[in-house]
């Protein structure tokens, strides 16, 4: 042992070459003595009577000498406590064993994770706590399986937090392209306000345009409108004049066309008493024709000469 321990084993002369041979037995016991040890560990052990199957936060609850059921029903003195018969309907006096079926058994799980069983699981044969807290009156051994069952769990929530630590960098790298496409959209933004207020005093002058343009169209209209009324009504007025004029000239010349006939009646009627004169004094024989003045109708249209014996007919 002091070989072992001395920082120069060969300073000391009982050190030599050949005393490690004689300590190599030592060695091994110890060895032996660990792994027993270990073992031990490993195997479940019974925990206290007094906290056994109590969560450490109800602790307090049960240091006192005489301690109530949580439901209010009664009372029981620390003696009562886990002695495997139910004084409490709620199992209050009963964490730590199978007495009363409403009680709950608390699994430390030193190296992982605490769970909460019912109390009927307790010395039931099967391990359900994996430090085997839960059968410590049973026949069954359970062995503390929390380190390897806690290291796998920690394996697994190392990967969790791996997982999570490059999502939230992949997040911040996403967050980060996010930022520049917002500044780039808000300046996109910024560009087409300013061309839209351009584009928006464009069309305010098209609209002003086009209101000056419909305005002179719509003068234009009525100017045309009122210059096609007034055209019309002036060939309407000449029409009713032309017409007015033509029934004037036919009347004067149906009166002068009368005053004609009469003047020609006249006239034949003194050539007709001459006629009869000369007759008289002339014989049948010598008789001549006499041209009829041309007599105008109504019409005003001009009528071929009609000849007419001078000698009077018996009509006549």
């Amino acid at each position: 042992v002091l070989c072992l321990v001395t920082p120069k084993p060969e300073a000391n002369p009982r050190c030599s070459p050949t005393r490690p041979l004689l300590l190599r037995p030592a060695m091994r016991v110890l060895a032996f003595l660990l792994l027993l040890w270990i073992s031990a560990a490993a195997t479940a052990s019974p925990p206290p009577l007094e906290t056994l199957g109590i969560p450490p936060q109800d602790e307090a609850y049960y240091r006192g000498g005489v301690i109530k059921c949580r439901d209010g029903s009664g009372k029981f003195t620390r003696d009562q406590l886990n002695d495997d018969f139910c004084d409490c309907p709620d199992g209050t006096d009963e964490p730590g064993t199978s007495a009363c079926p409403e009680a709950k058994f608390y699994c430390k799980n030193a190296g992982h994770s605490p769970i909460t069983i019912f109390s009927s699981r307790v010395n039931d044969g099967i391990c359900d706590c994996c430090d085997g807290s839960d059968e410590y009156g049973s026949n069954g051994t359970c062995k503390n399986t929390c380190w390897e069952a806690g290291k796998a769990a920690r394996e697994k929530l190392k990967k969790k937090v791996a997982t999570y630590k490059s999502g939230v960098v992949i997040r911040n790298q996403e967050v980060e392209k996010a930022k520049l496409a917002i500044a780039k959209d808000e300046a996109e933004l910024t560009k087409l306000k300013g061309e839209e207020k351009i584009l928006q005093g464009l069309v305010d002058k098209l609209k002003e345009q086009k209101r000056l343009i419909e305005k002179a169209e719509e003068e234009e209209r009525l100017i045309k409108e009122k210059e096609e009324k007034r055209i019309k009504e002036e060939a309407e007025k000449q029409a009713a004049e032309e017409n007015k004029a033509p029934d004037a000239s036919q009347e004067a010349d149906s009166q002068d066309t009368n005053e004609k006939a009469q003047e020609d009646e006249s006239k034949v009627v003194e050539h007709h008493d001459g006629d009869i004169t000369d007759h008289d004094n002339h014989s049948p024989e010598g008789e001549a024709s006499v041209e009829v003045p041309d007599i105008k109708a109504g019409t005003g249209h001009d009528e071929p000469p009609v000849e007419t014996s001078a000698v009077p007919t018996e009509e006549q």
